[in-house]
């Protein structure tokens, strides 16, 4: 009697989730850091966005913000790899909401706002882990 394998069709179309957010689990780092982050004050991300409108439409920062602190906090820290996790991780992914900003941008974004980022980086890990139950909101 032959083996049984289960089934293999890699040419096999198959309908997706609308909400990519249902791949992964509800416990997921993304969740809570995407809230994290938009209960933030990110006026000093958009200040530099703002003027005559001139200029090609810039990523929205909340989402370059969110998908910065996902690579750091998951050990991607360079530019081109970022950009190329926005096509490959779901994760990555769902934050970027179908944005795929080039590495040139996210280089330029975390270049432009290094000293923002920096403060605001620590707050997110702050909160992330009093959310985690990994540290007490009174020692922090």
């Amino acid at each position: 009697m032959g083996t049984t394998y289960r089934p293999y069709e890699p040419n096999q179309q198959m309908l997706l989730p609308l909400n990519m957010r249902e791949w992964l689990p509800n416990d997921h780092l993304i969740h809570g850091l995407s809230e994290i982050v938009d209960s933030l004050d990110l006026q000093d991300f958009h200040a530099p966005c703002e003027g005559d409108g001139r200029r090609n439409s810039p990523c929205h920062p909340a989402m370059m913000v969110k998908v910065l602190i996902h690579g750091y906090a998951t050990g991607v820290r360079s530019s081109r790899k970022t950009a190329r996790m926005q096509h490959e991780d779901v994760a990555f992914g769902v934050l970027g909401a179908h944005n795929f900003p080039a590495h040139r941008t996210i280089c330029g974004f975390r270049q432009r706002h290094l000293s923002d980022f920096q403060r605001l980086f620590e707050d997110v890990v702050r909160r992330l882990a009093v959310e985690r139950g990994l540290a007490m909101q009174e020692y922090i």
